[in-house]
């Protein structure tokens, strides 16, 4: 077993509807930990920066439009394979395809309303905590 860290992004969709206390606990009964949280508005530039993955795909600006709609809650997450197990909390990407009890299948809305973001690679989840996170702001038990 590998101690890993992972970002979570709650999107816009689920923090409107008021689900990040659900969306908390279940990231606490999967066995992660919660090291850093805020609530932040993304600008464009960010969410272009953090979406350039994606750009020149067909869903890339309309990504960006949703990211910046609304607030979002950025998380650090930490714990044994953290980085797939969070993908198995969130679920399929399109909530349809969701396993019962998954995030996506609970609380989200449509393949891009999807509730949240999570790091799909220990490598990405380091650039994507970065991205969020300066090192002193997390806190490791």
């Amino acid at each position: 077993m590998t101690q890993q860290r992972t970002l979570s992004i709650i999107k816009p969709d689920a923090v409107q509807k008021n689900f990040i206390g659900n969306i908390f606990t279940l990231i606490e009964k999967a066995g992660l930990t919660i090291i850093a949280t805020k609530m932040l508005r993304l600008s464009e530039n960010q969410a272009r920066e953090f979406y350039a993955i994606h750009k020149g795909r067909p869903f890339y600006e309309s990504l960006v439009q949703y990211m910046t709609s609304g607030p979002v809650v950025v998380s650090v997450l930490e714990g044994e394979n953290a980085v797939p197990k969070y993908r198995d909390v969130m679920g399929a990407t399109n909530p349809a395809d969701a396993a019962p009890g998954t995030i996506r299948k609970l609380y989200a809305e449509s393949i891009e309303a999807n509730a949240v973001h999570g790091s799909d690679s220990p490598t990405n989840a380091e650039i994507e905590c970065r991205f969020f996170f300066k090192n002193d702001e997390l806190c490791s038990r």
